[in-house]
């Protein structure tokens, strides 16, 4: 069952706002970190503050980010907050139109190359920092005998299972955590 805060993109010029590395990741930081202002998004992207504005109006455009002044200490203060904890697109939802389909195939592309360098990063990471996660890292991959159905089924599973965990509450038990990607695809191949 899909969770009512991931939005079902059917517009294309949403999709070509998020098709950008640096919005891409803007959206991940106020997934991880929560609302937060143009300043603090600067320091976690390492980019300049006019930068981080502009790419933050282009996600409002697309109605992926928006304000909230509820936040703001005084009026020069300008807070952001993602719209909805999440978005999904079906690339075959673009097909009648070959243009929209072409900013789905990138969408989808800039997505999963973001997936991947996360991966890298951490593998590239130093010993003493790989160290300190002991074996908690992980890939695991396997090749199924699925009907479509069966493929939806397990996509339901998977998303639900890592929803739970996202969703959960976090235990105050002054145990320090942090930040952890995790990511799978399960789509048919040819080994």
């Amino acid at each position: 069952m899909e969770s009512p805060d991931v939005r079902q993109v059917t517009d294309s010029r949403v999709l070509a706002a998020m098709a950008h590395p640096l919005r891409r990741r803007l959206m991940d930081v106020l997934k991880v970190h929560g609302p937060s202002t143009v300043g603090m998004l600067a320091e976690h992207t390492d980019q300049a503050p006019a930068n981080v504005s502009h790419h933050l109006k282009v996600l409002a455009a697309g109605e992926l980010v928006a304000e909230a002044p509820e936040l703001a200490r005084d009026r020069r203060e300008r807070w952001w907050r993602l719209v909805t904890r999440g978005v999904r697109w079906s690339n075959t939802d673009f097909d009648a139109d070959p243009a929209a389909r072409a900013v789905a195939d990138a969408a989808t592309s800039l997505n999963l190359d973001r997936h991947v360098a996360l991966a890298r990063a951490w593998h590239g990471a130093d010993e003493a920092a790989q160290a300190a996660w002991d074996d908690g890292p992980f890939s695991t991959d396997r090749w199924l005998h699925l009907t479509p159905d069966e493929l939806a089924e397990l996509s339901r599973e998977m998303i639900d299972l890592l929803a739970r965990w996202a969703d959960r509450e976090v235990p105050d038990d002054g145990r320090d955590r942090h930040p952890v990607f995790v990511f799978a695809h399960g789509v048919p191949a040819r080994p």
